[in-house]
């Protein structure tokens, strides 16, 4: 009796135990759910004031009317093509951006495999001033840089935003370094005695293992080159030369107060980051979390 006594004592202390941590996840994920919301509100109403109708947005009315659209009016993202040519914007920005992204891939991944893999003297030393440099403000060499392009000859011109990201980027580099050291080095001993050479290895072997990295950074340079404002404000003049964002700021200035054009071309700008970041959102957490790096 005193052992069935047990028993019922132990599974109806198992059955508390798994309430409570049900209970636990259940609130945990019911905040996580709330704050997501919340900060997600904005979007909702730059998505939604975009399908507006100038006299809807004017008026203010109850708080479901923010939200939804009556009626809908899908002719505004038709018109910002049509009052400015947005459609320009978009290829310079994707032109400018894809190329960024692949100089930045390259580079980065080539001088981390250099740090993390190769012995040459002062190995250690570079990479300690190549930190460094992630302490100086962008601020600091904006001028130097517009005078160096400006005797190049690449003011009016995309190169000044493609042309550096094939010089590589000092956080990318430590961020790659850090993951190629995850990487066990009997994979490249082995490959050493069949043969292969450091190129081969570097694209054959460790390129396919770096995934998760190159794809964090993917989605970091994506973000910042989309996403740039001072770069094209500073170098280009030409109107049709202009990003995404410098357009977004012309549309503004002539068309300002018409808010649901203005933010129907907000959101043509940030749907395609919002999709990447989402389609590629388990490989750049992965590679945050792999390479130890702690926000």
């Amino acid at each position: 009796m005193i052992n069935i006594g047990k028993q019922f004592s132990a599974r109806g202390m198992i059955q508390r135990g798994n309430t409570g941590f049900v209970l636990h996840h259940a609130a945990h994920h019911a905040a996580l759910i709330f704050f997501s919301l919340v900060f997600a509100l904005p979007f909702f109403g730059m998505l939604a004031t975009s399908l507006k109708e100038e006299t809807q947005i004017q008026g203010f009315g109850s708080l479901s009317e923010i939200f939804w659209p009556s009626p809908v009016r899908w002719a505004n993202y038709s018109d910002i093509f049509e009052y400015v040519p947005f459609a320009r914007y978009v290829a310079n920005t994707v032109w400018v951006t894809a190329i960024s992204v692949a100089g930045v891939v390259f580079s980065c991944s080539c001088v981390a495999y250099s740090f993390a893999r190769l012995r040459w003297p002062g190995r250690d030393v570079f990479f300690g001033i190549l930190v460094a440099t992630m302490l100086l403000p962008a601020q600091v060499t904006l001028v130097p840089s517009f005078l160096i392009f400006s005797w190049l000859g690449w003011v009016n011109s995309f190169k000044p935003l493609w042309v550096p990201s094939f010089f590589g980027s000092a956080f990318f580099i430590f961020l790659l370094r850090q993951f190629f050291m995850t990487i066990p080095r009997e994979l490249e001993e082995a490959a050493e005695i069949d043969g292969c050479g450091h190129a081969r290895i570097f694209m054959q072997i460790l390129i396919p293992l770096l995934k998760p990295a190159l794809l964090a950074v993917v989605v970091f340079q994506f973000l910042w080159t989309w996403n740039d404002f001072v770069g094209p404000l500073v170098y280009l003049n030409r109107a049709d030369l202009l990003t995404l964002s410098m357009g977004l700021q012309a549309f503004r200035a002539m068309h300002g107060s018409q808010w649901g054009l203005l933010l129907a071309a907000s959101t043509v700008m940030t749907v395609p980051v919002i999709a990447l970041f989402f389609a590629a959102q388990r490989y750049f957490i992965e590679g945050i979390t792999l390479t130890g790096i702690k926000g």
